[in-house]
């Protein structure tokens, strides 16, 4: 199947959630892409793991669909059937590495939104501020080391670059409905090496015309 005559529908919730890297690495990619909201949980049984986000390809050559689900997984896809991730696995890796360091954030803030036990919810609140001030620290790093220009690796839009900037979208916007100031407490620790690589990733000429349609991450972590 190549990729010049494939689309994409992504099956998820109207909501930015696990989904908003993967938006934005269709979008980079220049292939066309739509995005469905199944009824849920009416439509739970017929995805592949009982869950989304989930990413299906159609051919025009008539070839069976390939389905994926799993949110990195489909994000790797994307990013290196269409050059996002470098095809050198050693480079790949370092930038694999930073993605997944940030989703344990997010997994700790899930438990925070979700529980209904106090106790829990602050617990998971408590961790979720020590990991993700530990998830700046290291991408601070390697913004300096890569000469603060606005991307972790190189000079050019890459997953890491993507990905990270979805994270932070996910955390400050997606997350408000469950803690409306999380943005004020989360604003705060944010380096300005981060905040750059934030505004460098919504002007992009790749994904403005999805950033463009979007809440603004930048005015979030502006104000």
């Amino acid at each position: 199947m190549s990729s010049s005559n494939v689309t994409y529908t992504l099956r998820y919730f109207p909501v930015i959630g696990l989904a908003e890297s993967t938006r934005l690495l269709l979008t980079a990619a220049k292939v066309e892409w739509t995005e469905e909201h199944p009824e849920w949980p009416q439509a739970k049984p017929d995805q592949p793991h009982g869950r989304m986000p989930v990413l299906v390809e159609k051919s025009s050559d008539g070839s069976p669909d390939f389905v994926i689900c799993e949110s990195g997984n489909i994000e790797r896809y994307i990013a290196r059937k269409y050059n996002l991730l470098p095809a050198d696995l050693q480079q790949a890796a370092h930038q694999e590495q930073l993605r997944d360091l940030g989703a344990d954030v997010g997994t700790f803030l899930s438990v925070f939104a979700y529980s209904e036990v106090e106790e829990t919810k602050a617990k998971a609140y408590e961790k979720f501020e020590t990991l993700l001030k530990t998830v700046i620290d290291v991408q601070t790093k390697q913004l300096k080391k890569n000469g603060n220009n606005g991307h972790l690796f190189g000079d050019s839009l890459s997953y890491a670059d993507i990905t990270t900037y979805g994270l932070y979208k996910n955390l400050l916007i997606g997350f408000a409905r469950f803690k409306p100031d999380i943005a004020d407490s989360v604003r705060p620790m944010l380096s300005p090496e981060v905040i750059k690589l934030i505004s460098t990733v919504e002007a992009h000429p790749l994904v403005e015309k999805h950033t463009a349609k979007a809440d603004s991450l930048v005015s979030v972590v502006s104000a």
